[in-house]
Order: structure tokens, then C-alpha cells, then sequence
């Protein structure tokens, strides 16, 4: 069988209207007061932690390089150069299921130290959401749905690729009110490495 460009473009646009469809839906339905209390506690915070594992970790992890452009202290937990969580941080902790043992744990520490806890997840009554002082709920399936009925992309796609822009809707809406130039953040971007 040979397939042509024509078939190849015909495909890759059914996926794009899938992709960018169902994260318009879902990012439409976010509550914004949720998000605007998230910001506000992000940015009075002494300094900002992020985790999550795989591909909702690689999400966060742009997410805290953004926040960093605005000028916040932002950490990765788990790198070797992260500090210790304390009192007045804040640490934003990803998981869809919100299940995830390490990031339940992460947020126990940052809780018990007296860091406020920011869970982004899909489940609002899991427990994650039970240890958070604000829940972001991102109504995507679970990675372990595959039941088509919220999302016809594979696994976690649709929450993680919703996790990025709504932490990038954030930024813009952080920036806008930050009064710096994108050339004061660009000072601040990696120039090693």
C-alpha cells in the first residue's frame, strides 16, 4: 500500500482538530477564580516548587521556567540544587490521578513544614486534592481511562498538554500585571547550558 502526502495531511488533520478542540473545551471549562487565587498565592510565595512525574513533570517544569522569567524563585523538587521546602513557600504538585505516591508525599512535607500546596489534578476529591490549599482541576481523563468518553487522545495527553497552557494562560495573565518588559524577562532567561 503507498500512501500519499494527500493521505498523510489528511490525517495529521483530523489529529490537530482533536488535539486543539478538545483543549479548547477543557480549558473554557476551568473555573479562572481558582486559577487567579493560584497566582496570588504563587506569586507572594518566599519560593516556588514544582513536581510531577513523567510528561505532567515536564509540563510543571515549564511552568516553574516561566514563573522563574517573572522573577520568582522557582525550584524543581528532586534536583540536587532544590533547598528545602519551608514556611511561605509554595509548591504546585501535578498528578492527574492524583494518586501519584511521590507527589502525595512531596505535598505531606511541604504541609507539614508550613508550605502551602497548589495540586493540579483531574480529580478534586482524590488525595492529592485533599492535602491542597488551592485544587486546579483540569477535567481530562485519567492516563488509565480509555474509555474514548472525555478524550479521544491516548493516556494523559489531553491533561498534560492542558496542564502547559494553562499555566502559560497564567503567565500572560501574571505578566500583564507584573510591569516588566519582555526584555526584563529576557535577561533572566538561560544563556549557558
Amino acid at each position: 500500500m503507498t500512501v500519499t502526502i494527500e493521505d498523510t495531511r489528511t490525517r495529521f488533520d483530523d489529529g490537530r482538530r482533536i488535539v486543539l478542540d478538545e483543549n479548547e473545551r477543557l480549558l473554557n471549562s476551568v473555573a479562572a477564580e481558582q486559577w487567579d487565587r493560584a497566582g496570588a498565592l504563587i506569586t507572594s510565595a518566599r519560593a516556588v516548587f514544582v513536581i510531577g512525574n513523567g510528561r505532567s513533570g515536564l509540563a510543571v517544569q515549564m511552568a516553574a521556567m516561566r514563573l522563574m522569567h517573572l522573577g520568582l524563585r522557582v525550584h524543581v523538587a528532586g534536583e540536587v540544587t532544590a533547598p528545602a521546602v519551608g514556611s511561605g513557600d509554595v509548591l504546585i504538585a501535578v498528578s492527574g490521578s492524583g494518586t501519584t505516591a511521590s507527589v502525595i508525599g512531596a505535598a505531606d512535607t511541604a504541609r507539614k513544614v508550613g508550605a502551602s500546596v497548589v495540586a493540579v489534578t483531574t480529580a478534586a476529591e482524590s488525595p492529592l486534592a485533599q492535602r491542597a490549599d488551592e485544587i486546579l482541576v483540569l477535567p481530562a481523563a485519567d492516563k488509565q481511562d480509555h474509555s474514548a468518553a472525555i478524550t479521544a487522545q491516548y493516556a494523559g495527553s489531553l491533561f498534560e498538554q492542558s496542564v502547559l497552557l494553562a499555566f502559560d494562560a497564567l503567565f500572560q495573565a501574571l505578566w500583564s500585571h507584573a510591569d516588566q518588559t519582555a526584555e526584563r524577562l529576557w535577561e533572566r532567561h538561560a544563556n549557558i547550558g
